[in-house]
């Protein structure tokens, strides 16, 4: 028997404000910018990408350029579109 495989899609588990907000501070959590880029695309997936883009004051072609695994979001993007979908940016102190 031949096996299906799908890949695995984070956008499609993405159910609530507080699911959302909860991954976001895991993927900062994680000092990896490209996990953080990551989820924030798999967010602005789940909400609808053309919903988010129309918030955060870009276009939705250049959003999923920005978030692609290969794009370079400007500082101002990423503030913009975790505004958009009900985050805000903040800093903690590290704590060993």
């Amino acid at each position: 028997m031949d096996a299906k495989l799908k890949r695995w899609d984070p956008s499609e588990y993405i159910e609530s404000e507080e699911d959302a907000i909860a991954y976001l501070n895991a993927a900062a959590e994680s000092d990896d910018p490209a996990l953080l880029q990551a989820a924030i695309g798999h967010i602005a997936k789940a909400r609808g990408m053309g919903q988010i883009a129309k918030e955060a004051g870009v276009g939705r072609e250049g959003l999923y350029k920005s978030l692609d695994a290969t794009g370079n979001p400007s500082f101002k993007t990423i503030a913009k579109v975790v505004h958009a979908l009900g985050g805000r940016l903040t800093v903690t102190p590290i704590t060993a």
